[in-house]
């Protein structure tokens, strides 16, 4: 397989500067994430046009201006599953990619799986196989063998061939707009998760009252410091439960904290102090600013309802040839029911769902696309002018919509 290697800054600039015209970039990572604060970056595959490439980051070292270019409007950027690049561009740039186009994303869009993994997306777009051989291979290995490149290679190679047939589905069902829609939001779900404190987190934490809710806060802040800072993962430098157990026991005492089991961790016996600290800071928190239990208010929700809602989603989704993974799962129907319930205690005419002034106040799946496919039939089937029966029960749908009003006069 020929293709050009990039093993040095000079390189890499040089070869930015030749993708610049091209109108279509498809590209792909590797990386290992078992043992680091973050996934460290291995290898960048990229196919434009009729040319391929390998990046090596261990050579090159700072890869930033690619992640620039692809930050940069004016292309069109392919990837399958691009969660983890999408960290990568936002974390090199600050930025998101722009122009991107998963794959992975657009299949559900038009009926295919999702998620569903590159090498059965090739099998069902381009009736191709994918090599398999590397699925363990050590990234951080060097030199890199020619299978290993080569296999490397192989997840973009065919990005090209089923951005072309997934663009021309999305657009005959006119979802182009919708896949838009869902690969910002999802670009932008991963920002917030990347900048948010994510100490609710914490297995066991749930349940507790605000003054251990500030100790859980305070040594979860301290153990994203200090795991940044030796770059490891954080449950390497300190263990949920043995967060719970010092939040439960609300002291500041070197010795108490020694005494509990699975502190006495050689790596952990020099951060008594520091772990002290941050719960003698959690201590002398004010009543006033302490975190709450967040209180949903909802209603006690039938759990034969949520199961019939979740047959009626997956429906609805195979009706409008979608994925229905990607329109919603449990939590989004458990939202949409307790919306319904709010607005029973002063119900709208005809018992459709009341729209609140701002529409981010609506439930997910009353929002924006996905309103669309499922929004209209939830409301109409909450407020019982929709029913569903079976049509043929040796379909593979088996299951349709129908009026009740007209299929059951009277």
């Amino acid at each position: 397989m020929d293709y050009q290697a990039i093993h040095s800054a000079e390189q890499l600039a040089d070869y930015v500067d030749a993708l610049r015209s091209e109108p279509v970039i498809a590209f792909d990572t590797e990386f290992v994430s078992e043992d680091r604060y973050r996934p460290e970056l291995c290898l960048i595959q990229v196919a434009a046009g009729d040319t391929l490439a390998v990046i090596d980051p261990f050579e090159v070292g700072d890869t930033t201006p690619f992640w620039e270019l692809i930050a940069t409007p004016g292309r069109t950027v392919l990837a399958h599953a691009a969660r983890e690049e999408a960290r990568f561009c936002y974390r090199f740039t600050g930025r998101k990619i722009a122009g991107l186009f998963d794959v992975q994303l657009a299949a559900g869009f038009v009926g295919l799986e999702y998620p569903i993994s590159l090498g059965n997306l090739v099998s069902r777009l381009l009736g191709k196989s994918l090599p398999k051989g590397e699925t363990r291979t050590n990234w951080r290995s060097r030199p890199l063998s020619d299978s290993q490149i080569e296999y490397a290679l192989h997840d973009v190679t065919e990005l090209a061939a089923m951005y072309e047939k997934l663009r021309r589905k999305i657009e005959r069902r006119k979802r182009l707009e919708w896949l838009v829609q869902e690969t910002e939001a999802n670009q932008q779900a991963m920002i917030e998760a990347e900048e948010a404190e994510r100490w609710r987190r914490v297995s066991g934490s749930s349940g507790l009252p605000p003054r251990q809710l500030e100790i859980v806060r305070r040594l979860w802040l301290w153990r994203e410091q200090r795991a940044q800072a030796t770059d490891q993962p954080p449950r390497r430098i300190l263990r949920d439960d043995l967060i719970i157990e010092l939040a439960k026991r609300q002291s500041s005492t070197v010795d108490r904290i020694r005494n509990i089991r699975g502190m006495e961790r050689r790596g952990l016996i020099s951060q008594y102090p520091e772990i002290a600290a941050a719960i003698s800071q959690a201590l002398a928190t004010p009543d006033a600013e302490l975190p709450r239990r967040p209180r949903t208010g909802r209603k006690q929700l039938s759990p034969l309802l949520s199961q019939f809602l979740s047959t009626a989603i997956a429906c609805i989704c195979r009706q409008h040839q979608m994925a229905p993974a990607i329109v919603g799962n449990s939590e989004d129907i458990r939202e949409l029911l307790a919306y319904e319930l709010e607005q029973a205690d002063s119900p709208p005419a005809q018992g459709a769902l009341a729209a609140p002034e701002n529409p981010e106040d609506l439930p997910a799946l009353l929002r924006g696309w996905r309103g669309e496919v499922v929004g209209r039939s939830f409301g109409d089937l909450l407020a019982g002018r929709l029913a569903i029966r079976v049509a043929d029960y040796q379909a593979e749908q088996p299951l349709e919509f129908v009026d009740r009003t007209s299929a059951f006069p009277g």
